[in-house]
């Protein structure tokens, strides 16, 4: 969307589980887009407060877009320049004597956030959201059709509702000579997309072949990896670890709709396990990734598996373990974040915003490294249908992220 509209790409920090729930495009029961704005500011506050900021470019290598496809800033740069914050705010261990920071951050926030609507040629904040809007670019239809997809009239009566989604070019609706387009910050509420009933919830932009540069854009940006510490990481731990060829399952079975379907979860895995044994050499090695804590592995095909070492070898990652707390480090060092786009100077030429914290915590990992070795695994990968981490993972595997790392 920034390359399309010739816009500055905020990079938003890696936010908690489930801090900022969206909701269900498919069900049309989604937080507004002002609603989102002012959730997504508040938590964002509370990760500098608590020292637990990391930004989404710490994790994931955006190097090759950047500047070269698309110009980005770092939130925090963003916020310091923007709200007019004469501090910096990516290093406190002091809240109290911040708390007038804070109370200025709060009421910048309130107004990106438009809540009080559009600010003249400052702010054009978004109301557009899945409910009633399927973005394009380009792609040859008549603007604003109705979307294939349509609430159903069972749905219209129990939930007493009348959205009518449409497909809007963005570029027509945000771009130069729109309204949108005299602003100078464009403010979005969630632009989460997924592909649904012959349709996309929000965004059905997958190609621009009138546009070669969007169309560029969107090849290079089809698989980003992560920065080169966390996938050294995962290639070490299964070379200098694991050492042998193994499978890695991914089972996802606690969270949300994933605690009902153990039984389909573990399916999978006993296939695959089944074809593996009658091929190999014994202990066939499992890289696990689960959401189940070891201690209740009892009584599952977890726990079965674990007692069977003559058949299988397990292996696993924990937050305490040296090396994710090493790479950790090793990222909170490396601010990968904040080399993108200029860090603010004093009068002195001093930068005003420091690249790492002493006091600050490390950042929660676990998982990218253990994406990581599962996309090193060379005997191959189950993980758990319906889940946004598999799909990561096979995107992971596909690119050969292992082998280049």
């Amino acid at each position: 969307m920034a390359g399309i509209l010739n816009r500055t790409l905020i990079v938003p920090p890696v936010l908690d589980h489930h801090a900022v729930a969206l909701g269900s495009c498919p069900k049309f029961r989604v937080l507004g887009p002002k609603e989102i704005r002012v959730s997504v500011w508040n938590h964002v506050l509370d990760l500098v407060k608590t020292g637990r900021y990391f930004s989404m470019a710490d994790i994931i290598d955006i190097s090759s877009l950047v500047p070269s496809s698309i110009q980005a800033i770092d939130f925090r740069v963003f916020a310091l320049l923007w709200c007019n914050v004469n501090m910096d705010f990516t290093c406190l261990n002091d809240l109290n004597a911040q708390s007038s920071l804070f109370d200025s951050l709060n009421l910048c926030g309130s107004i990106l956030s438009g809540i009080h609507g559009n600010v003249d040629k400052c702010l054009y904040a978004v109301d557009e959201d899945c409910r009633t809007t399927v973005w394009t670019y380009k792609n040859g239809d008549e603007d604003r059709v109705f979307d294939s997809f349509q609430p159903d009239e069972q749905l219209k009566k129990k939930k007493k509702i009348s959205y009518v989604r449409r497909r809007q070019d963005v570029y027509k609706s945000l771009g130069p000579g729109s309204e949108a387009g005299l602003a100078t910050v464009l403010a979005f509420g969630s632009l989460f997309t997924a592909p649904y009933k012959g349709s996309e919830l929000h965004i059905d932009i997958h190609e621009a072949r009138r546009d070669q540069r969007i169309q560029s854009l969107i090849d290079n940006s089809e698989f980003l990896p992560f920065v080169p510490e966390i996938l050294n990481a995962g290639k070490k731990f299964a070379l200098e670890t694991i050492k042998a060829p193994f499978l890695c399952a991914q089972l996802r079975l606690l969270d949300g709709q994933f605690k009902n379907h153990w039984k389909a979860t573990f399916q999978g895995l006993k296939q695959k396990l089944e074809v593996l044994k009658q091929s190999g050499s014994k202990p066939i090695h499992i890289f696990v990734m689960t959401d189940l804590p070891q201690g209740n592995w009892t009584g599952s095909f977890l726990g079965d598996m674990a007692s069977e070492a003559n058949h299988f070898k397990l292996h696993f990652l924990r937050e305490e373990d040296e090396l994710v707390m090493k790479t950790a480090k090793n990222l909170a060092v490396a601010g990968h974040g904040l080399r993108f786009g200029s860090v603010p100077r004093s009068l002195n030429g001093e930068s005003k915003m420091k690249m790492n914290c002493p006091h600050q915590r490390l950042p929660d990992i676990l998982l990218y490294i253990e994406k990581s070795v599962c996309s090193c695994a060379s005997l191959g990968f189950v993980g758990t249908a319906g889940s946004t981490i598999a799909e990561s993972i096979e995107l992971m595997r596909k690119s050969d992220a292992c082998s280049k790392s």
